[in-house]
């Protein structure tokens, strides 16, 4: 089998961060019948390990690493079930795409071109491990609690990274902020009607690969609408808002519910699809889909309606509105690269329960922390009680590694182009293992992959199998 086979298999296998189960037994199965070591360690990543081909026995001992999870993600109108359905995967020209649904890609092309190496008779090469972790899109789980001792490499190939001709040696460090609050719903007056908005059309996509794109969230995109109404000085309460589906996912979409009096609704939509059309206008380059969606409810007919009380609707909307998204500085020391950013994930307002879910990252530990203590005060002047978590470290570059030095000459031998040595904002799991491993060398490649954690997350065939070819001269040469 190769790559694209082994690929096309794992589509078959719902694997949500959370749900891996069916892959490990996927991995184990395959080893077993391969006829090479693997163990589960105790937190639940898989570890496979392959002896040496004749004459390589010489060679030093190579680590190649990807994460079992993904993103799972999904247009509106989809009926997929990730518990249960196989991604649908075509292709169209040189790209493979899901039916209605992330792709996998990342990472599932790792495990995929990890699989097939180790299987290829044409494949020259020392000893080999490979390290399969679970949980990396939720917070890295799998890294975190992986069992160094059962590994034997010092040189680890991550290939979690989706540009071809790029090697990594550094990546950003993540830590989230949590806020949850329950608000005391009240009776809407009979004189109010409600309005509903859904904004949607977006791109979405990776919030640490993507957040320098300038892709709008949709998610401040509806609350600068709704602040837009406090110019009108008209009151209005907030029943319900809703937007975000994963932590390190730009929100493409959001929709809210408020209640107007009936006598000003019509001044309130005005300013409201005004307002869209500003943010439309601004964003007509990177979002040419943006689109807006509205509803409105016949007089008399929110009897049964609760929400927000004015101030607390106000207070919310403020607070949320001054909640920054995207980037916050560039690298002064790595030209083009993000140094720190946020992304405004997830807002959910429902019954009165809020929950909000914010996303920081920045290669520099002390602007992360920085960065979220910052938002973390907007929650304090709004008295929303808020958790900040443990979060991950940056992967310190190290511009004397050999491995990358190494990777970045074979690379020019082989393709006769130059390497790019960089960070990526992206969160990679190669700084948490180090740490597990000492003395382990870390570099990340990968093949292009582009919209990740969305559903345009396509990957380009021929690139995926110029890395593998590179991969195969790599453990020929590597000393």
């Amino acid at each position: 089998m190769d790559t694209f086979d082994y690929f096309k298999q794992i589509c078959k296998i719902p694997r949500e961060s959370g749900n891996e189960e069916g892959m490990r037994q996927y991995l184990l199965s395959w080893a077993k019948e391969n006829g090479f070591e693997a163990i589960k360690d105790n937190a639940g990543n898989i570890i496979v390990k392959v002896n040496a081909t004749e004459g390589f026995e010489d060679k030093p001992t190579v680590a190649f690493q990807g994460h079992m999870d993904m993103v799972c993600v999904k247009t509106p109108e989809s009926k997929h079930n990730f518990l249960t359905d196989p991604i649908e995967v075509y292709q169209d020209g040189d790209y493979l795409r899901a039916k209605d649904t992330s792709l996998g890609g990342d990472n599932g092309i790792a495990v995929a071109m990890t699989m097939a190496l180790f299987t290829d008779p044409k494949v020259q090469h020392g000893k080999l491990e490979a390290i399969f972790t679970f949980s990396e899109e939720t917070g890295m789980d799998g890294a975190f609690n992986l069992d160094g001792s059962l590994i034997e490499s010092r040189k680890m190939l991550n290939l979690d990274s989706e540009e071809e001709g790029v090697i990594y040696i550094g990546c950003a460090g993540g830590i989230d902020l949590k806020a949850n609050k329950e608000y005391k719903m009240l009776p809407v007056d009979s004189s109010y009607d409600t309005l509903e908005f859904r904004l949607f059309g977006l791109k979405g996509g990776h919030s640490g690969a993507e957040i320098n794109k300038g892709r709008l969230n949709a998610i401040s995109a509806i609350c600068r609408m709704l602040m837009s109404i406090k110019e009108t000085g008209i009151d209005f309460r907030l029943a319900c808002l809703d937007g975000g589906i994963r932590r390190n996912v730009i929100p493409f979409e959001a929709r809210f519910k408020i209640c107007v009096p009936e006598s000003q609704k019509e001044d309130v939509v005005a300013k409201l699809v005004k307002t869209f059309e500003q943010i439309k206008e601004e964003n007509k380059y990177e979002e040419p889909t943006l689109s807006l969606e509205k509803r409105c409810s016949k007089h008399g007919a929110v009897k049964e309606t609760l929400a927000l009380s004015s101030e607390d609707t106000l207070t919310l909307t403020k607070a949320l509105f001054a909640t920054p998204h995207g980037v916050f500085a560039m690298s002064k020391a790595l030209e083009g690269v993000v140094e720190t950013s946020d992304n405004l994930a997830i807002v959910n307002l429902k019954g009165g329960k809020l929950n909000v879910e914010i996303s920081v990252r920045s290669n520099i530990d002390s602007a992360k922390y920085y960065l979220v203590n910052k938002i973390a005060t907007i929650f304090d002047l709004a008295e929303i009680p808020y958790k900040i978590g443990d979060g991950y470290p940056s992967w310190a570059p190290n511009p004397d590694s050999e491995l990358a030095k190494f990777c970045a000459k074979a690379y020019e031998e082989k393709t006769g182009k130059k390497a790019i040595l960089t960070a990526i904002h992206a969160g990679l799991e190669c700084g948490v293992i180090n740490s597990k491993c000492p003395g382990m060398d870390s570099v990340s490649i990968g093949p292009d992959l582009f919209d990740v954690h969305s559903v345009k997350e396509h990957l380009s065939i021929s690139s995926v199998k110029r890395v593998y070819e590179f991969l195969k001269y790599l453990l020929t040469i590597i000393e």
